[in-house]
């Protein structure tokens, strides 16, 4: 079974929008799916920091 998401809303520089899609689109992913995987991918490395 997958993990439950949530929707949010959140402010982002046109600048760094414009560039999750062009990284986004070359992984054949949306913007949500690789967001979510930054995301992922950052606490991960914070976790590991620590």
């Amino acid at each position: 079974m997958k993990p439950l998401k949530q929707k949010v809303s959140i402010t982002l520089d046109d600048i760094v929008i414009q560039q999750i899609k062009r990284l986004a689109e070359q992984e054949d992913r949306s913007f949500s799916q690789y967001v979510n995987l930054v995301l992922k991918e950052h606490l991960k490395k914070k976790e590991n920091d620590a």
